[in-house]
């Protein structure tokens, strides 16, 4: 994947998706030790058509000592549809949340923006301190939320699925999103591997999350539609949502 691709598409996409990736990697880069997670070569940049529109797909991997894979993918359909879409893979020796961001928009407006700091055990209980310092945060008030999908039990309290109304909540999703990001980063440097036995709990609560946002039939139809069924089932499973070894 060539270095100057992504800016080219991000510099296209709608100002709240161009400004939250460049807020993700701000923030990683601030806060994290940072090396290259390595995707198969044909999956870094893919190019496809929908409906008679180019359709482009670039992502970023990285690594770190706390995360097993940070993913950062951007999309395009022609002139109908942006996307933006985040996860933070923790490795399982680690008991912190999964950090999920997804924005979809077309046509000059986000119809759909979500964070969440996701807990992977079952009772869906995040770790104290992240407890802590999210309830210290502002209920931010928006005036047009989203219902959660049926498969959403996996998401937390703090989760935020809106459809912004207006520049001004656009910014107070992406300085929400900025907070979740900060205290993630912050609280996973802080936290400590955990017993041996412990771990085959995280994969299995990891396992959970990664088998219900499979579940999203809006993401799979779009990428069956552009490249066939077995490519869709492939990169759902490989690059969008691996399960840990």
């Amino acid at each position: 994947m060539s270095s100057t691709s992504t800016p080219s598409l991000r510099e296209q996409q709608h100002p709240l998706i161009r400004n939250l990736a460049n807020t993700i990697e701000a923030v990683w880069h601030q806060h994290l030790d940072l090396s290259p997670y390595h995707l198969p070569a044909e999956l870094g940049y893919v190019e496809g058509r929908l409906e008679g529109e180019k359709l482009i797909i670039e992502n970023r991997c990285y690594q770190t000592p706390q995360f097993r894979k940070m993913h950062l993918e951007l999309a395009r359909v022609g002139n109908m549809l942006d996307i933006l879409h985040c996860v933070m893979f923790p490795r399982p020796e680690y008991d912190i949340p999964m950090f999920g961001c997804d924005l979809v928009g077309g046509r000059g407006q986000i119809s759909a923006a979500i964070a969440d700091l996701s807990p992977v055990n079952l009772e869906r209980i995040l770790p104290d301190g992240y407890n802590f310092q999210l309830t210290t945060l502002s209920v931010p008030n928006f005036s047009q939320p989203r219902e959660l999908p049926e498969w959403g039990a996996i998401f937390s309290d703090f989760c935020i699925f809106i459809r912004p109304a207006s520049e001004e909540e656009e910014s107070m999703f992406l300085q929400r999103v900025r907070e979740f990001l900060e205290i993630h980063c912050t609280q996973a440097i802080a936290s400590s591997p955990v017993a041996p036995e412990q771990v085959e709990k995280i994969i299995a609560g990891q396992k959970n999350y990664c088998t219900k946002q499979q579940q999203n039939d809006k993401t799979r139809r779009v990428l069956e539609k552009a490249f066939g069924t077995d490519w869709a089932e492939n990169y759902m499973t490989t690059v969008l949502f691996d399960l840990p070894e």
